[in-house]
């Protein structure tokens, strides 16, 4: 009975998620000429990610028009709207992305500091990436090596 409120609940935060009713943050994701404007929720992304919880404190915050502001240029515009969709719904779906988007994926939720993530992604690229992650071994340890969480790829790769 309680995992039928619970699906209720997700569906719920999906249709928030995709009608954006009440937004309070304004994302700017990629980098010119590929910029998407995503709006999004701060009590949802702080609940779910100590870097939003920092970004929207007193000290960092920028805000326009009572709005957050955030821009991350270093993140696609698609890959920001995985990592948010997963924030709100508790989904993602890697199967249909390549080896190296996962991995920028993985680089990513390091830096928004969602934990689950990081761990789930590592999974699935020693799962599921093999061929990816041997086709340019020293280029994959620079990466990891510069992350000092992908520890499961770090043991992995070595």
């Amino acid at each position: 009975m309680s995992s039928k409120f619970l699906e209720e609940l997700s569906n719920d935060y999906e249709k928030l998620f995709e009608t954006e009713i009440g937004y309070d943050v304004v994302i700017y994701a990629g980098e010119e000429p590929n910029v998407k404007e995503i709006h999004a929720h701060s009590n949802i992304l702080c609940i779910r990610s100590k870097y939003f919880r920092t970004a929207f404190s007193n000290e960092w915050a920028e805000k326009k028009d009572g709005k957050f502001i955030l821009k991350k240029p270093n993140i696609s515009p698609h890959l920001f709207d995985i990592i948010l969709r997963f924030i709100y719904c508790g989904n993602i779906e890697l199967k249909n992305l390549q080896g190296p988007d996962v991995l920028k994926l993985l680089i990513a939720v390091e830096e928004l500091n969602i934990q689950q993530l990081i761990s789930h992604i590592q999974e699935y690229l020693i799962k599921h990436q093999t061929v990816f992650l041997h086709q340019n071994p020293t280029g994959i340890l620079e990466t990891i090596y510069q992350h000092e969480t992908f520890t499961d790829l770090w043991d992995f790769c070595l």
